[in-house]
């Protein structure tokens, strides 16, 4: 069964689950997708966890309380959060492999590096075979590849990473992991009853933008 994996490397969640993909990938064929989440939230007209005061504090609590109880080392790189773009481009840049991906992952979660331009990014770029970084990054096809990926990602309903696309279904954020491998294990758990009705509730009130 093919799958999709949507993930930006400026979410501590999308790390955090990079591990688990190893034993789904013996269910699923996974292709891994770098997209650019702030053109998500953009387009949905929303503000990131980081960008609300408050939720910003919870989130770094609560992705590091998910490390430390899932065994996984985390540290937070320099500032976050931080422009993305350039670790995005470098992982097209490398191919998109789950060996370049989790390099770049583990550089900035794992050791606490920044992310955020080529001059940051120099020594895992250079463990991937890239020696200009800068040029690499650079490329059109590279920065188009990643503009394809966010609007795929944006046409399959994504709204948060990461994502895992099974079919239609789709399955957001780490701690959603479980719920995928019950699905895994029963493809028809959520077409019940209740989950049926609650999925198509009518909105009583809507704010005004």
């Amino acid at each position: 069964m093919d799958a999709t994996w949507y993930f930006d490397f400026i979410s501590p969640f999308s790390y955090l689950q990079l591990g688990k993909l190893a034993a789904l990938r013996d269910r699923l064929a996974i292709t891994p997708v770098p997209i650019l989440f702030g053109a998500v939230l953009t387009h949905h007209g929303q503000l990131g966890p980081a960008e609300i005061r408050g939720k910003r504090e919870f989130t770094y609590r609560f992705s590091h309380w998910q490390a430390e109880r899932d065994g996984i080392v985390l540290r937070f790189p320099p500032a976050h959060p931080f422009n993305p773009i350039a670790a995005l481009r470098l992982a097209i840049a490398a191919g998109a492999t789950w060996p370049a991906i989790t390099a770049i992952f583990e550089h900035i979660w794992q050791h606490g590096r920044a992310g955020d331009n080529a001059l940051a990014l120099a020594d895992v770029a250079r463990s991937l075979g890239i020696d200009d970084v800068a040029a690499a990054i650079a490329r059109e096809d590279v920065k188009a590849k990643l503009r394809t990926n966010t609007d795929a990602a944006l046409a399959a309903g994504v709204f948060g990473v990461p994502t895992l696309q099974v079919g239609s279904e789709l399955f957001w954020g780490n701690d959603a992991t479980p719920m995928l491998q019950d699905w895994l294990d029963d493809p028809q758990r959520f077409s019940a009853e209740e989950y049926r009705r609650i999925s198509t509730l009518p909105a009583a009130i809507e704010r005004k933008r």
